[in-house]
């Protein structure tokens, strides 16, 4: 199976209204004034949808992970060994809390699917329970939400168009609050935010948990976790992981680079699958669609890393395990520097070779996802997955050279993608 979500790493701005960042910072809740209904039309607002579009990453999950996912054996590969926090290794007592803690976030996800499946084969969602008066004003936020992304995420929205209604406009919801979060800690406003400020937006989820919103786009989100079996821990774990952010620009291993991985991308997965639906037909079990979330979230974030690596730098941020860095001969001051080597491109070689691991794992889980949204995710992951091509055809320079998909590139590889998306799921037994 396979669930895509997208999530903005980079200064891009999201906030309906200044209000929103404000309120955060001072601790309070948006006053009725500051509060956005249908279509907000401040200057600021408008001024930063005409801005350059930034980068984006897609997230997807899925099955038979081989790698780093809770309930599968790790596997050598042929230049590094595969280790991970999520997987027993011998690091210790933090890599061994990460394992029992992702451990018990998928369990705990797969179990409200489960449950939802045993009495409706096709995850129906549940019945509104709005309160009179309410119906024009929700179905305004999730327009809204459908407005932020349609202009920064087009393809992905396009993609969107052809789910349910109902599931659509819980993606949308979903979508806006991750890419608020990042907001925090990577847009223009970012050197304003503190733990504290992180802390305040953590007690505002689980106020939109219980049905307390602060604002039209937490309407959105509240009502949507009420009709879908999401669990709010992968929520907090994203938030976590901006809290990393704020803290910590090196990585002494993969293992720790993993956990941030999960953090910011593997959550995106957790949070969406039950949204994105499991095919009826489907015989994969509900942990396998899950571990398969974790995959692909972590494919797309290396994609994504090694991208940017030119641009993370300038932020003087290493987004690369030290140790291999080191192995390879290299150093802090190689990456800084910018120069393309040939202990550079072997390092790169690897990096790509594990990405693209990944990749693979995350295929075998695309068809198990319910059929009207396998198109959208298979051209997300086709596309981005080719990013990595383009690195190497760069001559692995990600220092200067910003690695991206041609349109037409994008534009052929959507037929292959609705293709693969016609293909049926796995005669795996399920367990349920």
């Amino acid at each position: 199976m396979a669930i895509l979500m997208l999530r903005v790493v980079s200064a891009v701005h999201i906030s309906a209204s200044l209000g929103f960042l404000e309120a955060i910072r001072e601790g309070g809740r948006l006053s009725d004034n500051s509060r956005p209904s249908g279509r907000v039309q401040t200057p600021s607002y408008n001024e930063r949808l005409q801005r350059k579009r930034r980068r984006w990453s897609s997230y997807s999950l899925y099955a038979d992970s081989k790698y780093a996912c809770v309930g599968f054996e790790p596997q050598e590969n042929d230049n590094f060994p595969i280790l991970s926090s999520f997987v027993a290794n011998t690091a210790g007592e933090v890599a061994i809390s990460s394992e029992q803690k992702v451990y018990d976030v998928v369990l705990k996800q797969a179990a409200l699917v489960k449950k939802q499946l045993r009495s409706n084969t096709a995850l129906d969602v549940k019945p509104d329970m709005v309160i009179p008066g309410t119906t024009t004003l929700l179905n305004e936020a999730y327009d809204r939400c459908g407005e932020v992304c349609a202009e920064y995420a087009k393809t992905f929205y396009l993609g969107t168009l052809l789910m349910t209604p109902e599931r659509r406009r819980a993606i949308w919801a979903i979508y806006v609050w991750c890419r608020r979060t990042d907001e925090l800690v990577d847009g223009p406003n970012a050197s304003h935010i503190t733990p504290s400020a992180m802390d305040r937006w953590e007690a505002r989820l689980e106020d939109l948990f219980a049905g307390r919103p602060y604002d039209m786009f937490d309407a959105a989100l509240s009502h949507t976790v009420s009709k879908f079996p999401v669990d709010i821990q992968p929520f907090k774990d994203m938030i976590e992981g901006m809290r990393m952010d704020l803290k910590k620009s090196r990585y002494n291993n993969f293992d720790e680079l993993y956990l941030y991985c999960y953090y910011v991308a593997g959550t995106v997965g957790l949070m969406s699958v039950p949204v994105m639906g499991i095919a009826p037909e489907s015989k994969a079990t509900t942990e396998s669609v899950y571990n398969a979330a974790l995959a692909l979230g972590i494919a797309n974030q290396l994609t994504n890393i090694l991208r940017d690596v030119g641009e993370d730098a300038r932020r003087g941020r290493i987004y690369l395990p030290q140790d291999e860095l080191a192995q390879a001969g290299l150093s802090d001051e190689d990456v800084f520097n910018g120069k393309v080597t040939d202990g550079w491109r072997s390092f790169m070689k690897n990096q790509i070779k594990r990405a693209r691991m990944f990749f693979q794992e995350a295929e075998k889980g695309v068809t198990e996802l319910s059929q009207a949204s396998r198109w959208p995710v298979w051209a997300s992951l086709l596309l981005y997955r080719q990013i990595l091509d383009e690195i190497e055809a760069n001559d692995y320079n990600n220092f200067m050279k910003r690695a991206y998909v041609s349109k037409a590139k994008k534009i052929a590889a959507l037929p292959i993608a609705y293709g693969r998306s016609l293909i049926r799921p796995s005669s795996r037994n399920q367990s349920l």
